[in-house]
């Protein structure tokens, strides 16, 4: 139980640096595309309204923004987490920060993604969904 849960912080910790382009790196969303599993699924909700995509339509405009100059000097991380594991599940509450320039103007903002893993017949942690709110 101990080495998932390390193995899931790794996980998590990687999915949260894909987003980082401070110092002018460029992010490593492609790297993205190997967290999840291939029917993975990402759902933002904001003000009543529910946005769902797969992984490759979720990463496309952000891949946009933090290589386009739109979103500079960004970062996405983690602040507080809980994760539950049964067998070949699991799942992770996470709180988050994030911070960066949009537009010229300095942006930040926090949150919650619930997600959701299993372990697939290499052994291997995934990420199946993303379920996520700014507040």
């Amino acid at each position: 139980m101990a080495a998932d849960v390390v193995a899931i912080d790794a996980l998590i910790a990687a999915f949260y640096a894909a987003y980082d382009n401070r110092g002018g790196k460029p992010p490593a969303t492609a790297a993205l595309r190997g967290l999840f599993t291939p029917e993975g699924r990402v759902t933002r909700v904001s003000a009543g309204d529910v946005a769902n995509w797969d992984v490759d339509a979720f990463i496309a405009p952000r891949e946009a923004m933090l290589t386009d100059g739109t979103l500079v000097e960004f970062h996405e991380w983690e602040t507080e987490a809980v994760t539950e594991v049964f067998d070949n599940i699991a799942s992770r509450t996470s709180h988050y920060a994030k911070a960066g320039t949009l537009n010229g103007a300095p942006y930040a903002g926090e949150g919650c993604k619930f997600i959701q893993l299993v372990r697939g017949p290499d052994r291997r942690w995934r990420i199946n969904s993303v379920l996520w709110e700014d507040v």
